[in-house]
């Protein structure tokens, strides 16, 4: 019993009843759950797979219209070939019809289409979380067909997703039939019903418009939309949209005057100097730093003004040749779109994304080397890095050999690397695998002029300059943490006679790093922690110009009071000028030294492998071993595991940088597969790119950003 209920169940997604029992259950007296419950079912026939035939033929009692041939069915989609038969039948069976198209007009009188109109496809909440649980709620929970309410017809009926394009793409001749089908009551009646339906349809149009510009002209006239504007609140358009729009609405303004020409013109121009207004908002926003909530509200009031705009037309141009299967099927995306958390998603944070990527492109010009000067710095800032790195390698063996709590371990661990990497930060050294999260972004900044030749030879360009850059790291680190690893622990034996570390724990910790054990995984897992940090620093650079925090803390009185104006001043440009490292930094810490103990709490086990910091702990344990440590082929599994240890690290940060980079910035349209082509073509003409820099930098047009 179960599996046929479980099998009915399936089916019934898709499944409706043969037309003539639809037909028949026409019934304009029934109560109205009934009646939309009718033309819901309607709904799902006409987009049955399948040509209508079969239990349908019973319901069509004539020959066929021999100007539906078979070519004809052919070349209309599914849903008009069942649209026309469901006519043909309704033209041959005249007290079909008559009940069909009263049951179709009760429908649309009796359901109330303001909120269609008005608040379809735009967000209810005032917040980008409320609206996401509300989304929710809707995707899971569709609403009872028993309310008088057409935006929740819409939402029962038009469940597919090409249902939009279906209707749109009605031909003009089905449209005409569909209205006579729907007038064959009695001439003179009908003509009263039309006359009263289409009154009836204008002014529910012309309230809705009005809402919306109610609901606008809020929003344009919030704080956090006025304070991003110039001039005064009365010079915005959004001031003067109201007032506008009641003088259009006049009663007695007939849309042939005169003067319903000037003030509809008067009202699109507002309309236009709306959306102008919000792409300043915009603009400003991408200057000074992105909040989600005003992205948030600058979209939604944009999804109204475009909706103001279709009702505008539908409402001063009714007779337009496909206005209806327009305005209908706008509606329709409108009301798929409203049940998208997708959407919503990306259309709130796509702004955000693509701050936080610009603050990281900003950052990772300063790590791609064009020039012979600038690779010979990175190589001292690489190396001095490693040379610290040392002391971060043996303080993790200090706190791990203390056998503490695991938080504590993993707190201690945390500083010990958060402590590391800012004292590479501020001595201007250079740690590898922090790079390629930065140099993703600005490797996609350079995408925006691809399509030329010259922007595709800069993008070239930079590909190999960004892979040079980062061997030329990776490798300065190495070449520094592994020697000077193994002499301090080679010369406290011989000097001191003491042993930092010991033998059990050196064999202990080469093993680990074999390539035959979970050192990709792990790899792969740091590679992550890795953009994550790229993230944080983004998104703390973000926050530090959306709030003005440099401007408040320049003109803060009581650091003014204790530094002077000049010593506020510098504070401020200080933390202008290194938050984005200091986050980044202190949360590549936090997420190495924590991240590991938290997710291993919660889910599977995971640790860090970290190229530069395993190279170290190599080379401390060969330290201990000795000579001998050559011939174990743990070793040698271990020099294999930290060379995919460094392409993983590398290759998993940047590949996710570069990912995020290339959505907030909508650039998938490039053929990168051309782009791909033309970096193996430099590769094969000039290998040595890879190795050697260029004595200077080839100068080239700017192709969508800076080289700062």
């Amino acid at each position: 019993m179960l599996p046929s209920l479980f099998r009915k169940w399936r089916e019934s997604r898709n499944a409706s009843l043969q037309l003539d029992a639809i037909l028949t259950a026409a019934e304009p007296e029934a109560p109205l759950a009934e009646r939309n419950s009718w033309l819901i079912e309607l709904g799902y026939w006409i987009r049955r797979d399948g040509a209508p035939g079969g239990d349908d033929a019973r319901a069509d009692k004539g020959p066929r219209d021999g100007s539906e041939g078979e070519g004809g069915v052919e070349r209309s989609l599914p849903q008009h070939v069942r649209l026309r038969y469901l006519l043909r039948v309704l033209e041959r069976n005249p007290d079909w019809a008559l009940a069909f198209s009263r049951t179709v007009r009760s429908i649309l009188r009796d359901n109330d289409p303001t909120a269609l109109f008005c608040d379809t496809g735009v967000a209810s909440h005032p917040g980008f979380w409320g609206e996401m649980m509300d989304r929710l709620q809707a995707r899971f929970l569709p609403p009872p067909p028993n309310r008088s309410d057409m935006s929740s017809l819409f939402a029962l009926l038009f469940v597919h997703l090409d249902d939009a394009e279906w209707v749109e793409s009605i031909e003009a001749g089905l449209v005409e039939r569909l209205t006579l089908v729907l007038g064959l009551a009695d001439a003179e009646e009908e003509g009263e019903e039309e006359a009263a339906a289409r009154r009836g349809l204008e002014r529910t149009l012309a309230a809705s418009i009005q809402v919306l510009v109610s609901q606008v002209r809020a929003t344009g006239l919030s704080q956090a939309i006025r304070s991003r504007l110039k001039g005064r609140v009365e010079e915005t358009p959004f001031f003067r949209l109201d007032s506008a729009a009641q003088a259009l609405f006049e009663e007695d303004l007939a849309h042939g005057d005169e003067a319903f020409g000037q003030r509809i013109n008067y009202f699109r121009a507002l309309l236009d100097h709306c959306h102008a207004a919000a792409q300043h908002v915009y603009d400003e926003l991408e200057e000074n730093g992105v909040s989600v909530e005003v992205v948030f509200q600058i979209e939604r009031m944009k999804i109204r003004l475009a909706r103001i705009e279709l009702l505008l037309g539908a409402w001063s141009e009714p007779g337009r040749p496909g206005a209806r299967q327009h305005l209908t099927a706008e509606l329709i995306r409108s009301t798929q779109a409203r049940r998208s958390v997708g959407h919503l998603v990306s259309s709130s944070f796509a702004q955000l994304a693509r701050k936080v990527v610009e603050r990281s492109a900003e950052t990772g010009e300063h790590y791609i080397t064009r020039d012979r000067g600038e690779y010979r710095e990175m190589m001292r800032g690489a190396a001095g890095g490693g040379l610290l790195t040392v002391l971060t390698v043996y303080l993790k063996f200090l706190i791990y050999g203390l056998h503490l709590d695991k938080f504590i371990e993993g707190l201690l661990a945390s500083l010990n690397y958060a402590g590391s990497f800012l004292l590479i930060h501020f001595a201007h050294f250079t740690l590898a695998t922090k790079q390629p999260a930065m140099t993703g972004p600005a490797l996609a900044h350079r995408l925006d002029g691809a399509r030329r030749p010259e922007g595709r030879e800069i993008f070239v360009d930079d590909t190999i300059a960004m892979i040079r850059s980062n061997a030329a790291a990776i490798f300065g680190n190495l070449a520094a943490v592994f020697p000077v690893a193994l002499a301090v622990q080679w010369l406290s034996g011989k000097l001191l006679g003491v042993s930092l570390l010991t033998p059990a724990k050196a064999i202990a910790t080469i093993e680990s790093f074999s390539i035959l054990g979970p050192t990709p995984l792990y790899a792969i897992f740091t590679g992550v922690l890795l953009w994550l940090s790229s993230l944080i620093a983004g998104w703390a650079d973000n926050w530090f110009a959306l709030h003005r925090v440099h401007d408040v803390m320049a003109y803060n009185r009581r650091l003014r009071y204790v530094l002077g104006a000049k010593g506020a001043l510098g504070v401020a440009d200080f933390w202008r000028r290194n938050l984005s490292g200091i986050a980044a930094n202190v949360s590549l810490g936090l997420l190495l030294g924590l991240g590991p103990e938290i997710l291993s709490f919660v889910g599977p086990h995971m640790e860090v492998r970290h190229v530069t910091l395993s190279t170290g702990a190599v080379g401390a344990s060969i330290g201990v071993l000795g000579l001998d440590a050559l011939r174990m082929p743990a070793l040698w599994l271990a020099v294999a595991g930290i060379a995919l240890m460094g392409f993983l690290n590398v290759a998993v940060s940047f590949a996710l940088a570069f990912n995020m980079a290339l959505r907030s910035r909508n650039l998938r349209s490039v053929d990168r597969r051309e782009l791909s082509a033309a970096v193996r073509r430099r590769i094969l003409e000039r290998p040595l790119s890879l190795i050697v820099p260029p004595r200077r930098p080839a100068a080239a047009p700017d192709a969508g950003g800076s080289r700062a």
